[in-house]
C-alpha cells in the first residue's frame, strides 16, 4: 500500500465523497492478445514433495529388500500395519490422518492448477511482440497512481491499494469541494490506469474525505 502526505489542514463542510467505475473498453483497449497471469515455479513445495517421495520410496524399497532377504521387516511398518488392522475406520486418529492426507492433496492440486505470482500484473502484448511477456509489480503500479493522485489540487494524502480486478484509492482533501476533487481524481487515475498498459485494467474506486478533526 502506498501513502503520501502534503500541505496544511483546513476544515470544510462536506465530509466525504466516493465513486466507483470501470474504464470504458475504448479507453483501455489495445492491439494484440490478452496474456494470462505469470506462473510461479513453486520450487520450495516441489522440492519438499520430491524429498518426501524419495524418502518414502527409499524406506519402502529397503524394507522390501530386507523381507526378500529373509529378514524381518522394519518395526515401524509392522507396528503401523498392526495399528491399522486393529483400529476401526471411525477411530479419531484414523480420521485425523485421513483428513491431513486430503488437505495436503488438495493443497498440492491447488498449487498445480493456479498461476501464483499475484504481485505481478500482466501487461498487454502488441502484435509485433508475440514472444515477449512483460509484467508490472503491484507496488510499482500503486506508486505510479499515488504520484498521479498527488498532482491533483486539494489532495493532502493518498492511499492506493492495487488488486487484480480493482484499484482502491482513498484520499484526504484539505481544500476544494470534495466532489470536484473526486472528479479530478477519477479523470487523472483513469488515464493513469490506461497508461500502465495492463492486460486487464482494474476497475477504479475513489473515496475522498476531510482530514480527521484534532483535539
Amino acid at each position: 500500500m502506498s501513502e503520501s502526505v502534503k500541505g496544511p489542514v483546513q476544515e470544510l463542510d462536506q465530509s466525504a465523497s466516493a465513486a466507483a467505475y470501470r474504464p470504458s473498453p475504448k479507453a483501455v483497449a489495445g492491439k494484440g492478445r490478452t496474456p494470462g497471469r505469470f506462473w510461479s515455479a513453486r520450487r520450495i513445495p516441489a522440492a519438499l514433495l520430491a524429498l518426501v517421495l524419495v524418502g518414502g520410496a527409499g524406506l519402502l524399497l529397503f524394507d522390501i529388500a530386507s523381507v526378500r532377504a529373509d529378514r524381518p521387516g522394519m518395526q515401524w511398518r509392522r507396528s503401523l500395519a498392526g495399528q491399522l488392522a486393529r483400529r476401526p475406520l471411525d477411530d479419531v486418529w484414523v480420521l485425523v490422518g485421513a483428513g491431513a492426507a486430503v488437505a495436503i492433496g488438495v493443497w498440492l492440486i491447488v498449487l498445480a492448477v493456479t498461476p501464483g505470482l499475484r504481485a505481478l500484473l500482466p501487461m498487454r502484448r502488441r502484435d509485433g511482440d508475440a514472444d515477449v511477456r512483460a509484467g508490472l509489480d503491484r507496488d510499482a503500479a500503486e506508486l505510479v497512481l499515488r504520484d498521479r493522485a498527488m498532482e491533483v489540487s486539494g489532495v493532502q494524502s493518498v492511499r492506493v491499494r492495487m488488486g487484480r480486478s480493482r484499484a482502491g484509492v482513498r484520499a484526504v482533501s484539505h481544500f476544494r469541494e470534495l466532489d470536484d476533487v473526486r472528479a479530478d481524481l477519477d479523470t487523472v487515475l483513469g488515464d493513469g490506469i490506461r497508461e500502465l498498459g495492463l492486460a486487464r485494467p482494474p476497475a477504479l474506486s475513489v473515496h475522498v474525505r476531510r482530514p480527521a478533526k484534532r483535539g
